[in-house]
């Protein structure tokens, strides 16, 4: 093996020990695990989906103890979960700002077994865009997809740049093939609010909605470029929506005026910040055009 494999070799192993000291074996059953990152004193963040259970939650620390854990709370938009664990001290690693990925650089996943110890997985950084909306509601900035496969042991591992610096939590639950880095600054948005309020804040309309072709006339008469938009096929009692007048069957042209083609385009109005929030409206009835304003509620159960 040449001297630049070994030295390569080396520094892996010694970058893996050191996130190592970041993360913990995540066990709500009898037998199996999955990872979590110490992610500041007293808190661990893992994978949502990977967590089974909301009760009787123990984690196996880096000195091989084991602890118990309580669910801080859980957001299955972004895929993670945090627990609170009085037996963890101040994160060891340094994190660093998951923007800063290039496409190409080579990715650690770290992570950690209840019996085994350490695990590390290694890839190379498939994917970056700006930003990019998941199939659960949530955007990633960045979204960073790894060409990496993840053990179930690893899933909620630590993502570790060329640096040694922890830059996300890896999941494989919005990505069709290899893994995500859930990066670090959602990371710490979530663990914050979870902290602090045991659920993420959704804003809401109270609609169903589903994509509609609109005639070439009526797209010319409302200057509508789309050639679709959101009509209205279920409106919840007392919700938003139902508060401002919508009924079914009404087509929502455009909301706080951008444009509406799809359901999609909606949802980027809901998020938290905007709860409470006076949206103008635009929306088709009887073939006649309306102006509505409906108001963001906040979710009492914190979905979408």
């Amino acid at each position: 093996m040449s001297a630049e494999l070994i030295e390569f070799s080396n520094a892996l192993a010694q970058a893996t020990e050191r996130a190592a000291a970041s993360a913990v074996a995540v066990h709500t059953e009898a037998r199996g695990s999955t990872s979590g990152v110490i992610w500041r004193p007293g808190v661990i963040v893992t994978a949502e989906h990977a967590l089974r259970r909301d009760e009787e939650i123990h984690v196996t620390l880096p000195d091989g103890r084991i602890a118990p854990a309580t669910l801080a709370g859980r957001d299955p938009s972004t895929d993670l979960a945090v627990l609170r664990c009085a037996e963890v001290g101040v994160a060891p690693v340094e994190h660093g700002d998951a923007a800063e990925t290039k496409v190409g650089s080579i990715a650690l996943v770290v992570g950690r077994t209840r019996a085994s110890g350490a695990v590390a997985a290694l890839g190379v950084v498939s994917l970056v865009v700006p930003e990019r909306r998941t199939w659960a509601g949530s955007v990633l900035v960045p979204y960073i997809r790894l060409d990496i496969g993840l053990q179930p042991t690893a899933v909620g591992g630590a993502v570790v740049d060329s640096l040694g610096r922890i830059v996300g939590v890896a999941s494989p639950r919005f990505a069709r093939f290899g893994a995500i880095a859930i990066p670090s600054a959602a990371v710490e948005r979530v663990a914050e609010t979870l902290l602090k309020k045991g659920r993420i804040p959704r804003g809401y309309l109270g609609v169903a909605l589903q994509p509609v072709r609109l005639p070439d006339h009526l797209r010319q008469s409302l200057q509508h470029n789309e050639k679709t938009a959101a009509i209205i096929l279920e409106v919840e009692a007392d919700g938003p929506a139902h508060k401002a007048g919508i009924v079914i069957g009404d087509i929502l042209i455009s909301l706080a005026g951008q444009p509406v083609s799809r359901p999609e385009n909606v949802q980027s109005h809901l998020q938290a910040e905007n709860i409470g929030k006076a949206l103008s409206a635009k929306i088709v009835r009887g073939g006649a055009v309306r102006d509505v304003t409906i108001s963001v509620g906040d979710r009492p159960n914190g979905g979408g």
